[in-house]
């Protein structure tokens, strides 16, 4: 057996040094980081039933680890070598430096060859819509210059959204509110609850909770009950919701407070199914935050479909930073919209879809305006979508 060192700047310099002198035969012994670079003890006409009857040696530390192996292929740990992970993050930067000034590129042609649908995409993106809805719209926007375009994209905009043609307040039949925690649901409630009672009187509301969840939820709306005179039921399970809709069919209208629970929750699903049992004819309207994330929007529209919610009641309009990614999730879903609210009155912060105290876009570009005008990096990936058409 013959056993050699070889020192080389890197692993791959020492590979290739060991073929070149020893050949495909040679095994590697052992290999270490060592003062100007990588120290491998490799050896030829390697007899390895001489350590058969050896002990197993007490392990070493994992840089002085020795290896026994043939070596084409090396057993060696190449996504942990030094030398490759530097150049995979050097790799790694240099193409998003490369994506950025293709992006940049595209851009600033689109700007030369378009002005006027460059500048309608810029500020749509400002909007936060996301990018396939951003270029859909400018795609249909038409003007002699910017603002005029813009104004004609939002129009366009807004007829894409859905919306409730008549209010829940003005139906009959129980109406059930669900959503994630944290969204405002009971207080919500409370709101549609003032404003049943102001046009329709308390004889004709019956309030529900099941939301046994959370501490002092349940008193919470029966507070809002006592006020608006209305008692409030508390069910725990689909037969307790299911006798309380029965002994409520006198009423016009009964509002279902239901907890609330993250769509990642493994109870979503006894909710979901308390509601489905107690009775089919329930519809059910799902509350949503307007300051989430896109995901977590698309998220929870993905876990409560399977109640087919009739509509979306947004909230917290005066918390959001910007309402493109609610207003893109409504419209890619289909959901219709049949409430905002923005701020805590009752029932004065609650508001009608189509009532002009809302118009949901021009909110979206009025936030826009008070943020500097600038395209986001989101929209600045890939500009192919842009219509070609002047």
């Amino acid at each position: 057996m013959k056993i050699k060192r070889f020192v080389a700047p890197d692993m791959r310099r020492a590979m290739r040094m060991v073929r070149e002198e020893q050949g495909p035969d040679a095994v590697i012994l052992s290999n270490r980081r060592v003062d100007g670079g990588i120290e491998v003890v490799t050896a030829i006409d390697y007899d390895e039933s001489l350590l058969s009857p050896v002990s197993k040696p007490e392990p070493k530390p994992a840089a002085a680890v020795s290896q026994v192996t043939p070596i084409d292929p090396p057993v060696v740990d190449w996504s942990r070598e030094p030398t490759l992970l530097g150049m995979k993050q050097e790799v790694a930067s240099l193409r998003k430096l490369l994506e950025s000034q293709l992006a940049s590129l595209a851009w600033n042609d689109t700007v030369r060859r378009h002005p006027v649908r460059a500048g309608v995409l810029r500020r749509l993106s400002s909007l936060g819509l996301p990018q396939e809805l951003a270029c859909m719209v400018a795609e249909q926007a038409d003007g002699a210059d910017i603002d005029s375009a813009f104004e004609y994209a939002l129009r366009f905009l807004d007829a894409s959204l859905p919306t409730h043609d008549r209010e829940i307040i003005d139906e009959t039949g129980a109406v059930a509110l669900v959503g994630p925690t944290g969204v405002g649901k009971t207080t919500t409630i409370a709101k549609l609850a003032a404003r049943f009672v102001l046009k329709h009187g308390a004889d004709a509301l019956g309030l529900v909770t099941t939301d046994g969840f959370r501490i002092g939820a349940h008193e919470q709306l029966v507070t809002f009950g006592r006020i608006l005179g209305v008692p409030v039921q508390l069910v725990r399970d689909a037969d307790e919701l299911h006798n309380a809709l029965e002994a409520l069919r006198d009423k016009r209208l009964v509002l279902i407070d239901s907890a609330g629970i993250s769509q990642r929750d493994k109870r979503i699903e006894q909710e979901l199914a308390a509601l489905r049992e107690a009775r089919d004819d329930i519809r059910v309207l799902l509350t949503l935050s307007s300051h989430a994330q896109p995901g977590v929007l698309d998220e929870a529209i993905g876990a409560f479909a399977d109640l087919d919610p009739c509509g979306c009641i947004l909230t917290k309009l005066d918390e959001a930073a910007s309402l493109g990614g609610a207003i893109a999730a409504l419209v890619r879903h289909g959901l219709p919209l049949a409430y905002a609210t923005d701020g805590q009155n009752v029932p004065e912060d609650l508001h009608w879809a189509r009532s002009k105290r809302l118009d949901l876009v021009t909110r979206a570009a009025a936030l826009a305006d008070s943020e500097p005008d600038a395209v986001p990096a989101a929209a600045m990936t890939d500009f192919s979508e842009v219509p070609a058409h002047a």
